[in-house]
């Protein structure tokens, strides 16, 4: 999107990363899309790549942009029935989309207390602008005012780290006493929730609708950064490049054209745990050997004191759906 000034001249190509994200803080069902965009574009001159800044990104150039998102996504809505009450499905016909419709509102079974026949019809709203580089329109928002510079590496990082970032983080889900899953929300609703208890069979639909469909990819990359673009190795840092500044160990040579990282900084970096630390010295270990022969796990598990058995399995029963709670505790019940 353009910006002020004359901007870049014809030819030029950008780039984008979009994660698509399909939960919100509670695990609702809120299908939102993650972008990452390059404010400027390569353009070829004379054999090399150049790069073209663009101008600084206005609020008006935002809502030009997501009128235009808007009739696409809703064209195509159309297009597939989906927006059409009369061709919504009946309870029962259709299973997955009944979980999904559930898991919406966050207040039906299986994910709440009742039944909710449907999703509501699109309500149409006129374009708003609640702050500096954000839109709003028709239910649809975008909020363009995060941006990361060229020299702030450890900017880029955080930012991609967010896009990247699971759901729910794992030490926002607490098991209750009283046999609910309370989910500690990143930032409080308006109404003052500030966490959500849950079943466990609520938590378990949710959980179910947040997975993507076989085989669909939920990091997409377009343009210059797409993996079928000419210009993506040009542009792309190379391994000893990636590599500098790295600790010595994951600085090592590798093999020539390869970007191999290691398991364990793999780990350190996703879930920033540094499992080659010793728990008793805090010195450094080193994988030795795997075990895989079952007689000497047995063997193993028996000397340290664990199950060498699998736990059976509790018998089948059908899901309770009826029993379904979900409940919004403020600041006050959470304290």
């Amino acid at each position: 999107m353009g910006g002020r000034g004359a901007g870049p001249r014809t030819g030029g190509k950008t780039g984008a990363v979009t994660v698509v994200q399909r939960t919100s803080s509670d695990l609702r069902l809120n299908p939102h899309l993650h972008t990452v965009v390059l404010d400027g574009v390569y353009r070829e001159d004379g054999g090399c790549l150049v790069w073209e800044e663009l101008g600084h990104l206005r609020t008006r150039e935002v809502g030009e942009l997501l009128e235009h998102a808007v009739r696409r996504m809703a064209r195509y809505l159309r297009r597939r029935g989906v927006l059409a009450p009369e061709e919504r499905a009946e309870e029962g016909d259709d299973p997955e989309g009944q979980l999904a419709a559930s898991a919406v509102g966050g207040q039906t079974p299986p994910a709440g207390p009742q039944w909710l026949r449907g999703l509501a019809p699109l309500e149409p709203s006129e374009l708003g602008f609640d702050k500096p580089l954000c839109a709003s329109l028709d239910g649809f928002t975008l909020h363009a005012a995060t941006r990361a510079g060229a020299l702030d590496t450890a900017g880029r990082e955080a930012l991609l780290r967010y896009v990247l970032r699971p759901p729910v983080a794992q030490e926002r889900v607490e098991a209750r006493p009283d046999g609910l899953v309370r989910i500690v929300l990143e930032r409080a609703y308006a109404d003052g929730t500030v966490a959500v208890e849950m079943d466990p069979l609520s938590l378990l639909s949710r959980l179910a609708t947040s997975v993507p469909p076989p085989r669909y990819h939920t990091v997409k990359y377009a343009g210059v950064l797409a993996p079928a673009s000419p210009w993506r190795a040009r542009i792309a840092p190379h391994a000893e490049d990636a590599n500098e500044g790295e600790e010595a160990e994951a600085s090592k040579p590798r093999r020539a054209g390869g970007t191999y990282r290691p398991w364990a900084q793999l780990l350190a970096r996703t879930f920033e745990i540094d499992v080659l630390e010793c728990p008793d010295c805090k010195g450094r270990m080193k994988l030795l050997a795997v075990v895989t022969d079952p007689q000497s796990i047995t063997r193993y598990l028996a000397a340290v004191g664990e199950l060498q058995d699998v736990p059976g399995r509790s018998p089948s029963r059908g899901p309770p759906y009826w029993k379904s709670t979900v409940l919004r505790r403020k600041a006050r019940d959470v304290a």
